[in-house]
């Protein structure tokens, strides 16, 4: 029953997830979260939320050394106007 339950709010989720891809909102957001569940009780979407989890960490250390860049940029900038 569990996973039948799973299975169909997980589907649904995922199917609203790509409506909402195209139009603003947080359709990514959404299918990671679908996915997330579905993952619980299915072997093939725990693979998906694995890899999807090892690019978003990606990008969050990009986005973070990115910031520090900005971050130590504004501080020398501030520093020489001193």
């Amino acid at each position: 029953m569990r996973k039948i339950v799973v299975s169909l709010v997980g589907s649904s989720l995922l199917i609203v997830g790509v409506i909402l891809v195209p139009l603003p909102g947080p359709g990514f957001l959404v299918i990671f979260l679908a996915l997330l569940l579905l993952s619980t009780e299915f072997e093939w979407t725990k693979r998906y939320v694995d890899q999807l989890r090892g690019h978003f960490k990606k990008i969050y250390q990009t986005a973070r050394e990115r910031s520090d860049k900005i971050a130590n940029k504004a501080e020398s900038n501030t520093s020489k106007q001193d």
